[in-house]
């Protein structure tokens, strides 16, 4: 048994409100175990048998369409995975600290070189970025709403999905899981 945490797009965002009971027990449905939730914003963690993480995001995606009536895009890291990126420092410390966010957005695969230009196109005086593996890390030195970038404008320039996570969520769910 392999551990692994769930990175949901759409869920309790974007006007869908779903219980994580309701999620817990849908996930159960497939046959994992072990199977909890960590805060109301689409984070699951399970054990399965199975290590190949694309089957297991194709079955998530296809229960969770099935039961909610929409698409949710789903994005699997083992916890080994979660503290690694965790860990990872993607700008020098001193931005890091006086940042007033940091975001890291779960992707299916690594960025290509045409997509890592693009993301540094969506550069600003406020917006940071970087990519490393299957994550790429969005800084915000101001306040997010004073931003013009959004996981939908991220998605629409790069051309595929992700969902974002403030990075002390992330640090949160290794510090729980490792």
């Amino acid at each position: 048994m392999s551990k692994h945490i769930v990175f949901l797009r759409a869920i309790n965002v974007g006007g869908h409100n779903v219980k994580m009971e309701h999620l817990r027990q849908l996930f159960e449905s497939l046959g994992f175990s072990n199977v909890e939730t960590f805060i109301a914003s689409g984070n699951v963690i399970f054990d399965a048998k199975s290590g190949n993480t694309k089957i297991l995001e194709k079955k998530i995606e296809t229960c969770l369409r099935e039961a909610l009536g929409y698409e949710v895009a789903t994005f699997i890291r083992t916890n080994k995975e979660v503290t690694e990126i965790a860990k990872y420092k993607p700008f020098p410390p001193p931005q890091l600290e006086t940042a007033a966010a940091l975001n890291i957005g779960f992707l299916a695969d690594p960025l290509n070189e045409h997509a890592k230009q693009k993301l540094m196109a969506l550069r600003t005086e406020i917006d940071d970025f970087h990519s490393h593996g299957r994550e790429m890390y969005w800084l915000c030195l101001k306040k997010q709403s004073d931003s013009k970038v959004s996981n939908a404008a991220i998605e629409k320039t790069l051309g595929v999905r992700s969902t974002l996570r403030g990075a002390n969520t992330v640090k949160k769910l290794a510090e729980k899981y490792s």
